[in-house]
């Protein structure tokens, strides 16, 4: 938990760039697995979070924008809680640790609510990604369930985009714990990945180092031969010699906040002449887009930049051709890099995106685009001092795919499908790495994680 003054200035910048009303953030309740007392590992809303700091379930926060007083709502625990979960503090006692005075008990938000309401006073909200707190909703605002997600407040989410964009050098701190741990996790799959070893042995044991070093991970793991698959969460392969493995993966600290990184090894720790093109071509777009990391620089741009260095080096190895720009223009490079360059992060790992992704990556002066590949885009905006992101290319050759175009005759002037047709066996390659805005550049958070070829063949040795 931050010092009490940090989340006082935080609720107060948030109040002061909504007009009036009351902002309503609900806590995130218990969710249970299989019966009521057997739940998943507890993780608190990140807005949540980020205003009024308290890691427990069960609790409501409110702010008053015109009287500029704040509320936490919750119950004290009972002899039965604390039996078994051992001694808790006050409500009242949390409070004070984020700088708040004013608490009562979770039935009477709703009286709150309703006499807000009744005096026609706005309820900002945003709209729930969990159904219990939509039904909370429904029964606080009065707003039918189906309509709860159209009624939230945009007023309230653009606000609170703005202030969770911009990180500050405690967040930061703790992102750069996350990449530390994120450092162990990676080097150990690195060293873990020879013929003969299970996938699951390798995704199970960087979970544990996760969970070790003070939170659990931060997305599922995703590790994998079948790097061709974005998000493959599968682990039952039996890795070979002649593959590439693909390990994405991060962890969140104790207060959340997260890493994201990845990294693509050759099975056994010796790139053989294909996956060195490959894997080059990728590294050199990870760091030619990194390096034209400033303020101001839109990160569609960014995106563009990075898709035709890969396009570049595509031409280069034969498995693309003709005029690389007027490919890239048409999407024709999405064929191999089909999803966008890189996304917030922060508390989220997809920073925010429960808030609306148009919301955190795109607005007025940038418009998401529609086109295959860069509608996966996730972050297309203007890059500014204190946005923490990542930039992780990636060039995959998945058969149903190139099966589609091939038979579409599609972009047959830009690429070759005879030779792409070679290397369906090949998987995929992506490389990323967690990225500072500074006053006038980037920094790499961070412990640097081995990704030349030589640095991971030594590590893997």
């Amino acid at each position: 938990m931050f010092d009490s003054n940090v989340y006082e200035s935080r609720r107060k910048r948030l109040r002061e760039s909504v007009k009036s009303g009351v902002i309503l953030i609900l806590g995130n309740n218990e969710a249970s697995m299989n019966y009521p007392a057997n739940t998943y590992h507890y993780r608190q809303d990140s807005n949540f979070l980020y205003f009024f700091g308290l890691d427990h379930d069960g609790f409501a926060g409110v702010m008053d924008v015109d009287s500029g007083e704040d509320y936490i709502f919750g119950n004290d625990v009972d002899m039965d809680d604390i039996i078994w979960m051992g001694f808790q503090p006050s409500l009242k006692d949390r409070a004070v640790k984020v700088g708040i005075k004013n608490t009562a008990p979770l039935a009477k938000l709703d009286d709150f609510i309703k006499d807000a309401t009744a005096t026609g006073r706005k309820i900002h909200f945003s709209s729930p990604y969990r159904y219990d707190n939509l039904l909370r909703l429904e029964n606080l605002t009065g707003i039918h369930h189906s309509q709860i997600k159209a009624k939230f407040s945009e007023e309230l989410v653009k606000a609170i985009v703005s202030l969770r964009s911009i990180k500050d050098e405690g967040e930061i701190i703790e992102i750069e714990k996350a990449i530390d741990t994120a450092y162990l996790m990676h080097t150990t799959a690195m060293k873990m990945a020879q013929p003969g070893v299970v996938e699951q042995e390798i995704a199970g044991t960087i979970e544990g180092i996760a969970l070790a070093h003070g939170g659990p991970v931060s997305f599922p793991v995703i590790l994998s031969m079948d790097g061709q698959t974005l998000h493959n969460h599968y682990h039952g392969n039996t890795l070979v010699e002649g593959r590439m493995m693909v390990c994405d993966a991060g962890c969140e600290t104790t207060m959340h906040y997260a890493s994201d990184i990845t990294r693509t090894v050759a099975v056994g720790g010796k790139f053989n002449q294909r996956q060195r093109e490959i894997y080059e071509a990728v590294l050199q777009t990870n760091m030619e887009a990194i390096k034209h990391v400033k303020p101001g620089f839109k990160n569609l741009d960014l995106h563009l930049l990075a898709a035709t260095t890969l396009a570049t080096s595509l031409k280069e190895i034969g498995l693309m051709k003709g005029n690389i720009d007027e490919a890239v223009a048409q999407g024709a490079h999405a064929l191999f890099f089909p999803h966008g360059l890189g996304h917030m992060m922060g508390l989220d790992v997809h920073d925010m995106e429960d808030l609306g992704e148009n919301y955190v990556g795109y607005d007025e002066d940038v418009q998401r685009s529609s086109q295959f590949g860069r509608a996966f885009l996730r972050l297309g905006r203007e890059l500014k001092k204190g946005f923490v992101f990542t930039i992780e290319p990636g060039c995959y050759f998945i058969p149903a795919l190139i099966d589609q175009w091939k038979a579409e005759n599609k972009f047959s002037e830009f690429i070759n499908y005879d030779l792409v047709e070679s290397y369906k066996d090949f998987g995929g390659v992506r490389i990323e790495d967690d990225i500072l805005v500074t006053d006038d550049g980037f920094r790499v958070l961070g412990k640097p994680i081995p990704k030349t070829i030589s640095d991971i063949e030594d590590i893997m040795s």
